[in-house]
Formats: C-alpha cells, sequence, structure tokens
C-alpha cells in the first residue's frame, strides 16, 4: 500500500509530461505539415 503513494503521483508527473512534450510539439508547428515530409524523402536532390 506504501507504494502507491510512490507510484500515483509518479504517473501524474509523467502523464503531465507527455501533455507538455505533445503540445510543445505542435506549438513548433512539428504536425502542420505531414504530407510533404513524406514526400520530401522519396524526391531527387
Amino acid at each position: 500500500m506504501d507504494i502507491l503513494f510512490v507510484l500515483v503521483p509518479l504517473s501524474v508527473l509523467m502523464a503531465l509530461a507527455i501533455i507538455f512534450g505533445l503540445w510543445w510539439a505542435v506549438e513548433r508547428g512539428q504536425f502542420d505539415d505531414i504530407e510533404r515530409e513524406g514526400s520530401r524523402i522519396l524526391g531527387n536532390d
């Protein structure tokens, strides 16, 4: 039972870190144009 006092706050902190990471990626434009990046890899320079 004592381990729950460690695991519950740790899981909440991990969930907040994941949410913050996703928010940061969206704000920096990581998901703006997914199709262009896929075609850029396949094209010749």
